[in-house]
Formats: C-alpha cells, sequence, structure tokens
C-alpha cells in the first residue's frame, strides 16, 4: 500500500523560486499546491486543508503575516514556515505572534528547507520509552504529544517549541548550550536562528509561568537552563 504524501502549501511570488521549490519538494514526496499571493493561498487552504505550509512573507494582495494571522482565526492548525529576506527583531516576533512556527532566511538552501519541513511535520524526534513523560514543577510534559499538562487543562506546544523544551528536560537544572541547541534543531548556529530560539523560549517561559518554581535561566552567552 502507497503511504499518504504529505499536502504542502507552498506560497511563494517569486516565479522562478517557486518552480524550483514545487519540483523539489514533488521529487521528495510531497504533494505541493503551489499559489502567489496570501488571497490565493487563503481560498487554497478553505478548498483543500494542507498538512503544512511555507510561505513568503513579503507578496502582494495579502502579505504572509496577515494570511497566517487570517489562516488561525479561520482554525489552521497546520505549522506554518516563513520564509523571509526580513532579519529584525520585531519582524521575527510578529511571525510568532500570528502563528508562525519557524523562520527561514533568504537564501537559504533547499536541503535546510526540507530539514525544517520534517521538523515541524515531527518527523525528525523519536522519543524512547522513558521519555514519554516529564515531571516539571506543577506540570507534566509529553514530548510525543507536545503537550504540557497542570490542573488547569492542557497547552498544546509546537513541534519546534516541545524540541526545545525536551533538551532543556533531558538536562534539567544543567546549562544546554545555545550553540548545540541551534545547530542540532536550526542546523547552524546563525544570529537570525538565535533570534527564533529566543522567541521560542519566552513562548515556553508563558506556558510555564503558572508555577513560580520553575524558570528557563538565560545563562549569558552561554545557554539556557531548565530550573524547577
Amino acid at each position: 500500500m502507497n503511504e499518504k504524501k504529505t499536502n504542502l502549501l507552498l506560497v511563494e511570488d517569486e516565479l522562478m523560486l517557486a518552480e524550483i521549490l514545487t519540483d523539489t519538494l514533488t521529487d521528495k514526496g510531497f504533494n505541493v499546491r503551489t499559489v502567489y499571493d496570501g488571497l490565493s493561498a487563503l481560498e487554497a487552504w478553505r478548498k483543500e486543508r494542507a498538512d503544512v505550509i511555507v510561505t513568503d512573507v513579503m507578496m502582494p494582495k495579502m502579505d504572509g503575516y496577515s494570511l497566517v494571522k487570517a489562516l488561525r482565526r479561520e482554525g489552521c492548525t497546520a505549522p506554518i514556515l516563513f520564509l523571509t529576506a526580513r532579519s529584525a527583531t520585531e519582524d521575527v516576533v510578529n511571525g510568532f505572534e500570528v502563528g508562525g512556527n519557524d523562520f527561514l532566511r533568504k537564501p537559504f538552501a533547499i536541503d535546510e528547507l526540507i530539514v525544517r519541513v520534517n521538523s515541524l511535520l515531527g518527523r525528525t524526534q523519536s522519543i524512547v520509552p522513558n521519555e514519554n513523560v516529564f515531571n516539571i514543577g506543577r506540570f507534566e510534559f509529553y514530548p510525543a504529544e507536545s503537550k504540557i499538562s497542570s490542573a488547569k487543562g492542557n497547552v498544546s506546544l509546537s513541534a519546534r517549541e516541545a524540541q526545545v523544551l525536551l533538551r532543556l528536560c533531558r538536562n534539567m537544572n544543567q546549562t544546554v548550550e545555545t550553540e548545540s541547541l541551534l545547530r542540532e534543531l536550526w542546523g547552524d548556529d546563525s544570529f537570525y536562528n538565535l533570534r527564533s530560539l529566543n522567541v521560542f523560549v519566552s513562548r515556553l517561559r508563558r506556558h510555564l509561568e503558572e508555577d513560580e518554581s520553575v524558570e528557563i535561566v538565560n545563562i549569558r552567552g552561554v545557554g539556557y537552563k531548565l530550573r524547577c
């Protein structure tokens, strides 16, 4: 029996880049639906739900941030990767706040795009039996389900949030070097990816702020430590 292909919605207004990405992703086994502006992407998603979305930021009719905001408002839960030439902190923060899951800066290697997409789909990490749950203060963290549970209920994490938290949990009360986190999860330790990591850590802190005994400490110039 043939394995069901992953539906990928590609939103890219640079025609040549769109063609290259479409051909490459198709060769890698994805079922690619390509559109060239935000409004067309929204209409395409309404007709056929995608498993993962890759979108440019600067586009005609509707920019990528507005597109993702609209998608999340309409109930889209698919992981979303932004392709962008913009690298200012406020751009990265805005992208995560509207519902994005990852950023890839142009120009980029197509192999890295494939790795990022598979990571968002949860294909890169396997959870060994003794890592099915971690106790973090009042919380229980379930890596395989990408969720945190407490007396107040469950919080769903993005794939990347879960990957970062898993590495902090594996080294509870020990410093995890920023460089190793970036190279393992993002593929390189560029300043741009560092900004993305910082945003994910900030989001994890908000998820865990209910318990004052739990803290993700920034060891300046070295890394992060999950302390509880």
